[in-house]
């Protein structure tokens, strides 16, 4: 049976992760810790958090829309991602200046949108 779903790449899975405070949960990607929450955000169809990868990517920042965290263990202070280290990885740059804006979110959201680089039920 062939079912149709659509994936909401700029919003929480679960809406009891948008109303918790996510600064300074780790991340885990589907292979491994990638960092902490710098931020967090549960904007309306706008919603992600900023992950500062420390010297796992030299010290830079990713955006990770909402829509690729698969849950969130309040106990452990952990956020895990249905993405891999190397899908992170190679995502669009992070600019402080830029990354609340609709360019980015644009361009952010073809790379982990359905068919984009960064895909990955």
């Amino acid at each position: 049976m062939a079912t149709s779903t659509t994936l909401d790449i700029w919003a929480y899975r679960d809406l009891s992760y948008a109303s918790d405070k996510l600064a300074g949960y780790e991340v885990e990607a589907l292979d491994g810790g990638i960092g902490k929450i710098d931020e967090s955000s549960g904007d309306v169809g706008a919603s992600f958090v900023v992950v500062d990868t420390g010297p796992w990517i030299f010290g830079k920042k990713v955006v990770l829309p909402a829509g690729v965290i698969s849950r969130v263990d309040v106990a452990d202070n952990k956020v895990y991602v249905n993405r891999s280290k190397e899908q992170i990885k190679n995502s669009p740059e992070y600019d402080p200046d830029t990354y609340r804006d609709e360019t980015y979110r644009r361009k952010l959201g073809a790379y982990y949108g359905v068919g984009g680089a960064g895909w990955q039920v």
